[in-house]
C-alpha cells in the first residue's frame, strides 16, 4: 500500500450502501462468523490477532463490543495497550506485545498495537527518526514470526474518520452523561495533531504493508461494522475450519 494518501481516502459509506440492508447483511455474517470462531477454538490449530488502530474517538471500542461481542468469550481475547509503565519501558518496545499474542485456537483483539510505538512516538518526538524506522523493520519481522512459526493470520484494520466527526464525538464525551467517563482533555491535544498523526500512520502504511492494512471508513458506525465483520468473515472461511472428530 505504497504512498497512501489518507485525505484522499473517503471517510464514509459509499452512496450504493444501504444502511438498512447493511445492517442486516452483518447480522447474518456475525451468526456466521460466532459458528467459524467456534471451530477456530475447537480446532486449535490456527491463531487469529486482530489490530484496530485509529485516531481518538475513531470508534475502536464500540466496534469491539458490537461485532466480537457476538462471538464466544472463551475463545476471544482484548488487550488493550495505554501509555507503557516503567516496567515496560525497561524493557524492548516489543515485550510488552508479544506475551499477549494468541494461542491456537484463539481470536486475540489489540485495541491499539506495537503501532502505537511507531505513531504516537513519531508524532510527540519521543524517538529519533532512525530509531522509529528500525522499529518499524522489527515490527515487520515480528509480523512474520507469528505468520509462519505460530500460524497467525494477522488482520490490521485502520478505522478512517474525518476531522469533523472526530470533533463532534469528543465533543459528546462531554455532553452525554453516559460517556462523561471517555472524557480526557489530553484528546483534544491530540486531535489538534491529527496531521502529523495522519502522516505517520501513511509511513506505516508503506512501511509495514507485508501483512496488508484494510482501511475501514469509520464516520458511520453500521458500515464500519459491515467491513470488519466480512474481513474477518472471509479471513477464517479462506482457513478452511474444520471440528475434530473423535480422538482415537
Amino acid at each position: 500500500m505504497d504512498n497512501t494518501r489518507l485525505d484522499k481516502i473517503d471517510t464514509r459509506a459509499p452512496a450504493s450502501f444501504d444502511k438498512k440492508k447493511t445492517k442486516e447483511k452483518t447480522a447474518r455474517m456475525l451468526e456466521e462468523l460466532n459458528e467459524l470462531q467456534n471451530r477456530l477454538y475447537a480446532e486449535c490449530r490456527h491463531a487469529v490477532l486482530v489490530l484496530i488502530q485509529g485516531v481518538d474517538a475513531s470508534g475502536k471500542d464500540g466496534l469491539i463490543r458490537n461485532v466480537f461481542g457476538h462471538l464466544n468469550p472463551q475463545g476471544v481475547m482484548v488487550q488493550s495497550f495505554k501509555v507503557p509503565t516503567a516496567e515496560e519501558l525497561n524493557h524492548d518496545f516489543l515485550w510488552r506485545i508479544h506475551k499477549h499474542t494468541p494461542a491456537k485456537g484463539v481470536l486475540q483483539i489489540f485495541n491499539r498495537s506495537h503501532y502505537e510505538d511507531v505513531i504516537v512516538t513519531r508524532v510527540h518526538k519521543t524517538i529519533h527518526e532512525d530509531i522509529a524506522f528500525k522499529r518499524m523493520k522489527a515490527i515487520n519481522d515480528f509480523e512474520e514470526l507469528l505468520v509462519k512459526h505460530n500460524n497467525t493470520s494477522i488482520i490490521k484494520f485502520y478505522l478512517h474518520v474525518s476531522a469533523k466527526e472526530q470533533r463532534e464525538r469528543l465533543d459528546e464525551r462531554i455532553r452525554d452523561v453516559t460517556k462523561q467517563w471517555k472524557y480526557n482533555q489530553q484528546d483534544f491535544v491530540e486531535a489538534a495533531l491529527r496531521n502529523d498523526y495522519l502522516a505517520a500512520y501513511e509511513d506505516c502504511f508503506e512501511h509495514c504493508n507485508k501483512i496488508p492494512w484494510v482501511i475501514v471508513p469509520a464516520d458511520q458506525n453500521w458500515y464500519k461494522e459491515f467491513l470488519v465483520a466480512k474481513t474477518l468473515r472471509d479471513t477464517l472461511r479462506k482457513l478452511d475450519l474444520q471440528y475434530p472428530g473423535l480422538k482415537k
